[in-house]
């Protein structure tokens, strides 16, 4: 079984060492040399990375490895394996014998689910971030993918999903879901205009692509296993929370 996991980065940054991770520079098409591989070569959108942030890097990955299992981290964050504590945090990252034993039990690997309590995806969404661009993914369902249609109702009306577009996919479900995702942010582009939005904003395929994941997974009846996530460096998830809260009592978007 051969599993290579993309770590996306657009920085130098302490990597995992087990052989199955290959560094990526993303959005690498008119940056320096970082002396990562970047994903401006062979069959690439390298050049969209500001809109479409990691997913620029599992483009690449999709159209230029050759793999039994693709799978799409970051350089600050990562599956958890199953190591005791260590003094090195790098040491505790998903190792490929850990990965190998969870994926001969289903083809898929996610990250843990993030749940919102007192939002709705949707909700979320929108007091978050600017909400044209879920609005026009909504509408790009129900008219363009009829077999999507219940799957995406049921994700805007949860309080739970699989965010950080990390995980782990036999190649032929990798197929699949590129085929579609890419398909679906190819047709979104020209419907909603965010060349004037922030640049936080404009990584809104990017965006939308945490959104999808579920969306695929549920609409194809995909079996697939959870694996903690852990960060690399310092959350401050009491500051995280409040914007949050504030966020929703708001009620909308405001850059």
């Amino acid at each position: 079984m051969k599993i290579t996991v993309v770590v996306a980065t657009h920085k130098p940054y302490q990597m995992p060492i087990d052989p199955m991770y290959l560094p990526l520079h993303v959005g690498r098409a008119g940056k320096v040399d970082l002396g990562y591989v970047g994903d401006n070569t062979g069959d690439n959108i390298s050049e969209k990375n500001s809109s479409y942030c990691e997913l620029t890097g599992l483009y690449w990955a999709w159209k230029n490895l050759d793999a039994d299992y693709i799978g799409l981290t970051h350089y600050r964050r990562h599956f958890r394996g199953k190591s005791p504590e260590q003094n090195d945090i790098f040491d505790r990252v998903l190792t490929s014998r850990e990965a190998e034993t969870l994926l001969t039990k289903c083809p898929v690997l996610v990250a843990k689910k993030r749940r919102y309590y007192i939002e709705t995806n949707y909700s979320h969404f929108i007091h978050a971030h600017h909400r044209e661009s879920v609005d026009a993914l909504i509408q790009l369902i129900q008219e363009e993918y009829p077999a999507y249609v219940s799957a995406c109702n049921r994700y805007f009306r949860k309080t739970s999903c699989h965010i950080f577009n990390m995980f782990i996919m036999r190649r032929d479900f990798l197929d699949r879901y590129c085929s579609w995702l890419f398909e679906v942010l190819e047709k979104l582009e020209p419907k909603v205009d965010i060349s004037e939005w922030s640049v936080r904003e404009q990584r809104a395929w990017g965006y939308l692509g945490e959104l999808m994941l579920d969306i695929w997974l549920e609409a194809n009846q995909v079996r697939f296993r959870e694996v903690p996530v852990m960060f690399m460096e310092e959350q401050h998830m009491a500051k995280k929370a409040w914007h949050a809260l504030m966020r929703k009592f708001r009620g909308s978007y405001e850059e």
